[in-house]
């Protein structure tokens, strides 16, 4: 094999840093992403592009055989108030790495491609493998990786990487904002006219703190909403006859959003429309070959309260990859260089000689 572990990570850690110095907020991805094809191809890699998506085969692929996928992205929130430095100037001190997406997702990026490229020099793998580093994940975006794949193909198992200490997320909270609006009559504040919109809206988020969904899940608990806007009158002496607010819904596996929106609807007064129903919650059965091997390496199976790119994939999927998730959107973002390296050697752990039907 010509690629040693060591020269695996200190790739790793060096393209995490190029990575950071390039500015790739979502929807404009372009510029990082053409400097990873170029580099790709630099490796004698031979990457597949469609819009600011990435992704590779293993040179020995053989039809027939399961498909794994690492998917990662590679954009980024906007820099939050409070950097201490240049968030698109990696800052490397004492083994720590400072910069924006250096911990969501860009450390997963760089440990899964790693990872790719030491399974792609062997000459015989149980499965296929595919590495793919994707646009528009922060805001769930049409061009990120729903618009790849049918150009990837059938896929069997997918480790989807973002900041989990490298424990597995064997499930993932699915996402429902909801916007409703509670419908009164206008008046005249000073005398007993009109309908309160306002009242309305309150009744409504009253119903909404007092209702508990019937089924919990073991690993992602109970189904949880929360009113997160809420806006309603023009001047201070008229009734107002609309309030608007904003229900964020992060819902279980138990419920489908569909079925969580339609009980929604039947519960509160206020008209309910849904933004989109295709973030549902998602998971793994704890018997599955990849979360057995995870459990032999000493990683701790959870359920993840936040969503990502999981909640698209049509297929088994865990969330898996170095970083915390409490460092994510922060100021000051960071990876240390040991969680990279570890991470690379866990992606390998969690993949070498497992069998997957």
């Amino acid at each position: 094999m010509n690629l040693s572990i060591e020269k695996l990570h200190s790739d790793a850690y060096r393209l995490l840093q190029e990575m950071i110095g390039i500015s790739s907020l979502s929807r404009d991805e372009g510029a990082v992403a053409t400097f990873l094809e170029n580099q790709l191809k630099e490796w004698d890699l031979v990457p597949s592009r469609k819009g600011n998506n990435l992704w590779l085969r293993n040179r020995k692929w053989q039809d027939g055989k399961p498909v794994v996928l690492f998917n990662s992205h590679i954009d980024t929130v906007k820099p939050a108030n409070g950097w201490t430095n240049d968030p698109f100037t990696p800052v490397v001190h004492n083994g720590r790495l400072t910069g924006l997406g250096s911990n969501d997702a860009g450390a997963s990026v760089v440990a899964q491609l790693a990872a790719f490229r030491y399974f792609n020099e062997l000459a015989e793998l149980p499965f296929n493998l595919i590495w793919s580093a994707t646009a528009e994940e922060e805001i769930s975006g049409a061009h990120g990786v729903t618009s790849i794949l049918d150009e990837l193909g059938p896929v069997d198992l997918g480790l989807v990487g973002e900041p989990t200490g490298m424990n597995l997320a064997i499930a993932e909270k699915g996402l429902l904002v909801i916007d409703a609006e509670a419908v009164g009559k206008t008046g005249h504040a000073a005398r007993n006219e009109g309908e309160n919109a306002i009242y309305k809206a309150l009744a409504d988020i009253q119903r909404l703190l007092d209702f508990k969904f019937p089924d919990e899940s073991p690993v992602l608990g109970p189904v949880k909403t929360t009113v997160t806007q809420i806006e309603a009158g023009h001047q201070h002496n008229v009734v107002p006859d609309s309030c608007r607010f904003v229900i964020d819904v992060r819902t279980n596996e138990c419920y489908s959003n569909e079925e969580v929106f339609d009980m929604l609807s039947g519960l509160l007064g206020s008209n309910l429309k849904a933004r989109s129903c295709r973030l549902n919650s998602s998971g793994i059965p704890l018997d599955h070959p990849l979360v057995k091997r995870g459990l032999e390496l000493g990683l701790q199976p959870y359920g993840s309260p936040t969503t990502s790119d999981q909640a698209v994939l049509p297929f088994t999927t865990v969330k898996v990859g170095p970083g915390d998730s409490a460092r994510s959107h922060t100021p000051d973002e960071y990876i240390l260089e040991e969680e990279i390296r570890s991470g690379i050697d866990t992606y390998i752990g969690l993949l070498e000689d497992l069998k997957i039907v």
